[in-house]
């Protein structure tokens, strides 16, 4: 056993300056109670103090010599790590999103609506809001910047000066004070104050919302980003060359500012159309339009999103309440979230097949987009995926779609994921060689409330696709009503919603597969071909689900 003499001369290991270790003999002085020890006892105590201090300097050496050794062996530590960070870590999503409209269209209320459903779902939300209404609550006031000049009168300013306007509403009063409607002026020669304003209200809006985003990119949960307006809605009150004066100072582009941004465009129809009873101006600040202006300033701001991949219209064929609940499953669908029957489905897509393009003359303002879609390999029967390539001027943006049976194995649902450009050309090389590649022109257009998106099929691809036009859009109307919104100036031939000979896959099939044998076999995605009827009978009703048709 060691005596108190030997616990107290072992040595210590202390740090130096060059990152090692030396050792350090404590010395302690004893006072002798006694007068009987013997020179034997001290030879034998520096011995066993010889001995410690031997131990201590081979271990500290054996120390020394294994971290040696793992620093010349990098890999060996790179794979100690790789298995304590080989459990499967947790997807994130965050997912952002613009509530625009004109006035009293339920923006407020559905940022309410929206937060408190996610956030029962486990999300985190967050709130962006309106610059425009943060610098204008500040004292900012557009007949100010623009004082020199005359203000519009309903004789000076006709709706054939919109971007967008129902040619019915031949007359707008902007005698009101609204500070929105007076930004028209910078548009006008000497309204450069109110220019730089506006240009200044982009960039304060693209910082506001990159701080969100960062945010939201450094979350441990899922999350939701609503933004009250986007950039695209600042575009509604200047003129188009004014606008993209400002885009290429800026070095801004469409497909970026607008497509790449945001994964979904809400569009809340103002109360003044459609729901004029229920219109008002009170408990807002910043609001004194009337309805006519409100209803102009409604198609205005819808007109600048047209061209978003996901642009959702939800307009007042239905009570508020519904309206919320359709917002909210507008949003649920986009993500792939299983809500059950916790909304009323309300909203369905059509299709429809046009017998030839008409003359762009014909057309209200339109955006058109070039477009490809390529199919990819799956392992799994029930699961298709596919990439698109969506873009203008050679501007791109990309979506990973994954289509899959939900939980119950009946419906469908569509996961949608954005890409780099990277992430596309190394997922290309996955592409299915039983498919040919899609390309089209997808003309994207709004009228009477309803957003329409036109695909005029290109080649290559298969003789099937030739010269083939088909029409699409979401709505909850039906019959007559449904009738009166769509385009007079379209020749229709039919309604093909879920006709499998004008579904996308189908489509893209470079088999022939509708003259095939009656019954065909599933394909690799396992969306089986429907059989084909005898001649003089009917051909068979075809059940028809939202999700099944979805062309991105």
């Amino acid at each position: 056993m060691a005596t108190t003499a030997d616990q107290l001369m072992a040595p210590a290991l202390v740090p130096t300056s060059n990152g090692q270790q030396s050792v350090l003999i404590v010395g302690t002085k004893l006072q002798a109670s006694t007068n009987s020890n013997s020179d034997s006892n001290q030879n034998s105590t520096k011995k066993k103090k010889t001995a410690a201090v031997q131990q201590q300097q081979q271990q500290h050496q054996h120390q020394v010599d294994s971290k040696r050794s793992a620093l010349a062996k990098p890999d060996a530590m790179n794979a100690s790590l790789k298995l304590k960070s080989s459990e499967p870590i947790k997807e994130v999503r965050v997912y952002k999103i613009v509530l625009t409209g004109g006035p009293c269209g339920g923006k407020t209320t559905g940022q309410s609506r929206l937060c408190t459903f996610f956030e029962n779902l486990g999300w985190k939300v967050f709130r962006v809001p309106e610059t425009a209404t943060v610098l204008l609550s500040g004292g900012v006031k557009f007949s100010d910047l623009t004082e020199d000049e005359d203000p519009p009168t309903p004789s000076t300013f006709v709706y054939k000066d919109l971007p967008f306007a129902a040619p019915e509403h031949s007359i707008i009063d902007l005698t009101a004070s609204c500070p929105r409607c007076l930004a028209q002026a910078a548009s006008k020669p000497n309204g450069s104050e109110a220019y730089k304003f506006q240009e200044n209200l982009i960039r304060t809006m693209v910082q506001i919302e990159n701080t969100y985003f960062e945010l939201g990119n450094s979350n441990t949960r899922n999350v939701l980003i609503i933004c009250d307006r986007g950039v695209m809605d600042a575009s509604a009150y200047i003129s188009k060359d004014k606008w993209e004066k400002m885009m290429a100072a800026n070095k801004w582009n469409p497909v970026e500012m607008r497509d790449n941004r945001y994964n979904q465009i809400l569009h809340l129809v103002s109360a003044a159309n459609g729901a004029e009873d229920f219109y008002s101006t009170e408990d807002h600040a910043c609001r004194s339009e009337g309805v006519e202006l409100a209803r102009e300033l409604d198609y205005k701001s819808a007109a600048a999103w047209v061209g978003h991949p996901y642009f959702d219209v939800i307009d007042n064929s239905t009570d508020f309440e519904t309206k919320m609940n359709r917002m909210i499953e507008s949003v649920c669908q986009k993500l792939g979230i299983d809500i059950g029957d916790r909304l009323q489905a309300t909203s369905r897509k059509l299709k429809y097949l046009v017998a030839s393009l008409p003359p762009e003359s014909e057309f209200p303002p339109f955006q058109d987009f070039d477009v490809e879609h390529h199919y990819l390999q799956s392992t799994f029967p029930k699961v298709q995926a596919r990439l698109r390539k969506r873009g203008q001027k050679n501007h791109w943006s990309y979506i990973y779609t994954q289509r899959r049976p939900n939980i119950h194995g009946q419906n469908r649902i569509e996961v949608k994921t954005q890409l780099t450009h990277r992430d596309y050309i190394n997922l290309l090389a996955q592409c299915d060689d039983a498919h040919y590649t899609i390309y089209k022109t997808r003309r994207c257009f709004l009228i009477n409330n309803q957003y329409f998106q036109l695909d005029i099929y290109k080649e290559p691809g298969h003789p099937r696709c030739k010269g083939l036009v088909l029409l699409e859009t979401y709505s909850s109307l039906t019959g007559d009503a449904l009738k009166n919104c769509m385009p007079k100036f379209l020749n229709i031939v039919k309604e093909v919603t879920g006709d499998p000979d004008y579904s996308m896959f189908n489509l893209s099939l470079k088999e022939d597969w509708s003259t095939s044998e009656k019954y065909c076999r599933p394909t690799s995605h396992g969306k089986q071909k429907q059989p084909l009827p005898p001649p003089p009978p009917p051909a068979p009703e075809r059940h028809y689900h939202p999700y099944d048709e979805n062309s991105d």
